[in-house]
This record gives structure tokens, sequence and C-alpha cells, in this order.
């Protein structure tokens, strides 16, 4: 499979004209071309560094993420960045399957660069590499069968089976504390390796929203993960892989924390890009042993659904987080509207509904509310009074209030 990968990357460089080298998505070495330049800014600390210890820093990949590498489908020009030991600008070629992104080809850029037409050859071979990666990602999947007959089986024999035989797969660490993660919509059926999510002890697509959806591989999916735990009190490793597998997924990459040069350039670099295509990630409580796997997937989808629904919830969303998402996802998708809001929430009244939403989400004060609409208060009122008229609920009622910002709430759901 190594072999296969060199003779990949050197025929990019062979097409480009230019020394090239592949990395895993977690910014891992697999395969370099040769280099016999003279330009000694063609290796640069950060060339080096992924060259000489076969890996990257966090603060580099955080640079280059920066740039949008994780959701491109096409080649990407990086610019120099000296103060993060970036000497020379790149092209990043991503290498993608079935949408996932799965690594990436470097090239040092020069002026004017390679033509579009080779540019396109070489992410023609990109992709094959991914199919590659692909192929060596599916052969190290773990317990994604049992993983998956728990959480689509109605309880009862065929669900203590299941249960049986991912306990038996997992061994000791069945009895371990573990949190369950949903990433959606996850691109595809296919299952990734468990390698990409730090502590993942297995992963499964399923159809979203999960076990009320229809038994088809053909709808949109969700990723459900399990991931170890050291203890309950001690989530952080389930927000890292949920971060990560969001990142597989082509939603925006998880940032870095370190206070170096590299990260600052990230954040900038960052900046005013696309903050994501919709991607979240749901992490239900932590829980000892497998008792309750149903439950923690109903409490990670329900946590998906609210950071779709509410974007200041996401794109990484405890379910503990969500607040009173977490009554509103447990009713049945069916439940009608309320009739009493119906008009309210007809197209033609958005804006009445939404000024209703920020009124009851600001507490009924009026100050506030206007501030966050931008608008002015006698404008509010007029409003307020309006939504009074279409729904004929009294917003100086408090039970009137519950109910519409409960109904309201719903219905981005």
């Amino acid at each position: 499979m190594k072999a296969d990968y060199q003779d990949l990357v050197d025929e990019i460089s062979a097409l480009l004209g230019a020394p090239a080298t592949l990395e895993n998505r977690d910014f891992g070495l697999i395969a370099f071309g040769a280099h016999d330049s003279d330009d000694d800014s063609a290796m640069d600390p950060v060339r080096t560094r992924s060259i000489l210890t076969r890996k990257s820093t966090p603060a580099v990949r955080a640079w280059f993420e920066g740039f949008g590498i994780t959701r491109a489908t096409g080649p990407v020009r990086i610019p120099a960045a000296p103060d993060a030991g970036v000497y020379r600008g790149r092209i990043c070629l991503p290498v993608r399957h079935r949408g996932v992104a799965l690594g990436y080809v470097w090239l040092l850029d020069a002026d004017p660069g390679p033509s579009p037409e080779r540019l396109t050859a070489a992410m023609e071979v990109a992709s094959r590499i991914g199919a590659l990666l692909a192929d060596e990602e599916r052969a190290g999947a773990d317990l994604s069968r049992e993983l998956r007959a728990v959480l689509t089986a109605e309880r009862g024999w065929q669900y203590d089976m299941a249960l049986a035989a991912l306990r038996t797969a997992l061994g000791p660490d069945a009895e371990g504390v573990h949190a369950l993660v949903c990433v959606a919509p996850w691109p595809g059926a296919d299952t990734p390796s468990v390698r990409i999510a730090p502590g993942a002890a297995a992963l499964c697509t399923l159809p979203w929203p999960g076990r009320e959806a229809p038994q088809s591989a053909h709808g949109p999916q969700a990723l459900a993960a399990l991931i170890r735990l050291r203890s309950a009190d001690a989530p952080a490793p389930a927000l890292t892989a949920a971060a990560r597998l969001r990142d597989a997924a082509g939603g925006a990459s998880p940032t870095s924390s370190a206070a170096t040069p590299a990260a600052a350039w990230a954040a900038r670099g960052a900046a005013g890009r696309s903050a994501g295509d919709g991607v979240v990630a749901g992490v239900a409580d932590p829980r000892r042993g497998l008792g309750d796997l149903a439950g923690a997937w109903r409490e990670a989808t329900s946590a998906a659904r609210a950071a779709m629904a509410q974007p200041r919830l996401g794109p990484l969303a405890p379910w503990a987080s969500i607040g009173p998402y977490r009554f509103l996802t447990s009713l049945p998708a069916a439940t009608p509207s309320d009739p009493a809001v119906r008009t309210l929430l007809a197209p033609a009244h958005t804006e009445l509904a939404r000024t209703a939403e920020v009124f009851l989400d600001c507490a009924g004060q009026a100050g506030r509310t206007a501030a966050a609409l931008g608008i002015h208060r006698q404008t509010l009122y007029y409003r307020l009074s309006r939504v009074e008229q279409l729904t004929g609920l009294d917003l100086d009622e408090g039970e009137d209030r519950l109910l519409l910002h409960m109904a309201l709430k719903s219905h981005r759901l």
C-alpha cells in the first residue's frame, strides 16, 4: 500500500513539475517526492519538520486549516507567512472520497504556477489516492456492525442479542465510561476508521435522524461514535472526537487554542470565510457501561437536531447544554403545531414570529429586544400587538408566553 501512495505522489510531482508531499487528515506524513532544489526557502521550518518528524504541530495544522482546506473540493492556494514558519506559498490538493476529507497533497507554489489543466489532472490522481485511503480506513473500521445493530434494534430479544455481541467485542472496556456522539449530516453511508476519532471504540452510519428514520442507505445519513472516557466527569475527549469527526465530514475545522504566531495567523485566515456547511455534532451525557445506549443515542441525536435548529448551540452541542430543546426534541416528530400559532408560523409572518421569539428569549424586556432586533421600541410594540391579534394570546400572561415560546422553538425543529 505504501508503494502505491508513493507512485501516485510521484505521478503528481511529474504532472506539476514540483516535489509533492502526501499527508493524512491529521497531517501525518504518508509519502513525499524527491527534492533537489538549491532554493533554501523551499525547505522552510514547516516542511522540514513534516518530513523529518513525519507530522506537523497543532498550530501548523490550525494555520493551514484556516484556509478552508477541510471543505475544499479543488486546489487551494495558500500564501507565504514567515511569522508562521511558512516561507513559500503552498498549493494544497485536498484528497477526498465520497465527500469525506481523508488527506492532502502539498506542493510549493511558484509564479505563474501549474496550468489549470495540469491541476485538474493532478486532482484526478488525488481522487485515486482518496480511494486507497478509504479502502485502508474501511479495513480498519471496528465494530460498526455491532454498534449499528444495537442502535437500530427494537427493545426485546434482538436488542439484547445485539448488546451482548457489542459487549463481548469490547471486552473489559464494555464496563467503562462512554459517550455517544452523533455527527449529521454524514456524507454517504461509508463508516470511517476509528482512527480518525480519539478514543473511539466503535463507529457506524445510520439513517438520519436515527432510529425513527426509514432503514435506507439512500437517504440522509448520520454517524454514531462510541467514545471511551476515563470518567464521567471528564467528557473532553468526547468533545475532541466529535470535533474531529465533524471536521472529517467537511464542517468547520476545530480551532487550536495554542497561543502561537501560527495559531494567530490561523484565526486571521479563518476570518471572513464560510463558517461551515451545516455539519453538527451532538454529544450525549457520559454513561458507565452499555446498558443505556438507546437513551444515549436519543440524547446525541437530540443535541444534533438542536444545533441544526439553533446555530448558537452548535456546531458542537453537548446534550446538557441545549436547554429547553432537551424537552422539545423528546416530542414525537409528527406533533402538529398548536392551533393558536399556526397563522403566525405562516411564511407571510416570518418577521413577526422572529420578533416574538426574540422578545421571549429576552425575558419580555422591551429594551433588550429592540436592541437585539435593531428596531425602535414603538415598532416592537406594534409588532407584538400584531402577534397577539394573530394568535389570540396575551403576552402579559405567563402561560400564554410559555405556549408561544415553546411553539416557536418547536417550529425550528
